[in-house]
């Protein structure tokens, strides 16, 4: 018997769908296929468009005079450039093998420095060389030489380097003073930011006086403030005044990056060119003082006077050698004078400011005419105390 099962009707969208899909599906594909064909040849006729086979290099317009500016920054570096070195740092670390070890120098850090004097002294920071084993430093024209170290006063952030180079190459930057420059004065400061040698930026005094912590944590105090960019590696090197003479060395910035944020610190040259010869006679440059602690000026304003208010002897010290009196309570809650220092070997003293800088151009062990008033009269007598510095420990 035959066997009979119902027929099989295809649902018409199961059969017809894929079909259709198909043929949608190969028509996107011609169109996209007709669209690119379409846009290489809008292009390519766009680009024949554009080219200009008669094109020739433009006419150069003459430049005409530097402005006075340019002039005075492009002679500044040009003079200075040659007394400003790079220094580039190592450390010596040992490697061991099975059967050997040798020794391997390894990159410490670049920074930047400037030739003292035609025998070879380079000045930087102390923090350049800080941690190094070697240094070389690199001359204008790229000539290295390995460099010995002098001495250090980590206190000031100062190093002294020599090279053995010949004298020809040796060019010492002209120096200034830093004790009567201004705010807004221009200000110029080559060096090695990020290792790019002899880099010029400019800028001008933003403020004087500022004071900062050297590594040791003492305090360096009479720094200049500049909004000229300085940037790691550029630490060491000179900032100039307009008439290419030192006034400082770049030391450190204010930043929460790390980069230039034109805030910029150098060490004032008056501070460097007292404590540079020390390191050249003695290796090092201690810190010199009169055993005092100095109190605010504020106290000396108020009787009329002028000058460093003495608040605390410290026993054995210089001023306790020499019978200096500090300020003592009035029993009133108030402050009774004692000495109030007016000068040092013949100059004023304005404040503990101007009696800071004085004492940093001095060494440990020079004697020194100190001018003062006893007993917080500003009409008081002044007289002469001869004192022979010591060395300051701590902080």
């Amino acid at each position: 018997m035959p066997a009979y099962h119902d027929p099989l009707y295809p649902d018409p969208a199961a059969s017809e769908g894929p079909a259709f899909s198909g043929l949608f599906s190969r028509r996107v594909l011609l169109v996209l296929l007709a669209l690119g064909v379409l846009w290489a040849v809008l292009r390519s006729a766009a680009r024949s468009a554009d080219l200009d086979p008669d094109a020739q290099a433009r006419t150069v317009t003459p430049r005409g005079d530097l402005a006075q500016d340019e002039q005075t920054t492009i002679e500044i570096f040009e003079r200075a450039s040659p007394s400003v070195v790079g220094i580039q740092t190592a450390r010596l670390t040992r490697e061991r093998r099975l059967f050997f070890s040798r020794t391997l120098e390894v990159p410490e850090g670049v920074g930047s420095g400037f030739l003292w004097d035609d025998r070879g002294h380079v000045v930087t920071n102390y923090h350049v060389v800080q941690h190094a084993d070697t240094a070389d430093v690199i001359l204008e024209g790229g000539a290295s030489y390995p460099a010995r170290l002098v001495g250090v006063a980590p206190d000031r952030d100062l190093a002294v380097l020599a090279i053995d180079a010949p004298r020809s190459e040796l060019t010492p930057l002209p120096i200034g003073t830093s004790a009567d420059l201004r705010v807004g004065q221009k200000v110029f400061a080559i060096g090695n930011p990020f290792g790019l040698e002899h880099s010029l930026s400019t800028g001008v005094i933003s403020a004087l006086g500022r004071e900062i912590r050297s590594v040791t944590g003492f305090p360096i105090r009479g720094v200049i403030q500049t909004d000229a960019a300085i940037n790691p590696g550029n630490s060491g090197g000179p900032l100039l005044d307009s008439a290419g003479r030192l006034i400082g060395v770049n030391t450190a910035i204010q930043s929460p990056s790390g980069a230039s944020a034109g805030i910029g610190f150098a060490v004032p040259v008056d501070l460097v060119n007292a404590v540079v010869p020390r390191i050249l006679r003695e290796g090092h440059a201690e810190r010199a003082g009169l055993g005092v602690l100095l109190g605010p000026d504020d106290w000396a304003r108020q009787v009329g006077l002028r000058g460093a208010v003495i608040e605390r002897v410290l026993d054995g010290g210089a001023a306790a050698e020499a019978g200096l009196l500090p300020a003592v309570s009035d029993g009133r809650g108030g402050v009774r004078l004692g000495d109030v220092i007016v000068g040092l070997e013949g100059q004023e003293v304005g404040g503990r400011e101007d009696l800071y800088r004085l004492l940093s151009e001095h060494g440990v062990g020079d004697r020194v005419t100190l001018s003062v008033v006893s007993g917080g009269h500003g009409m008081g007598e002044i007289r002469e105390v001869e004192v022979e510095l010591i060395a300051l420990s701590g902080r």
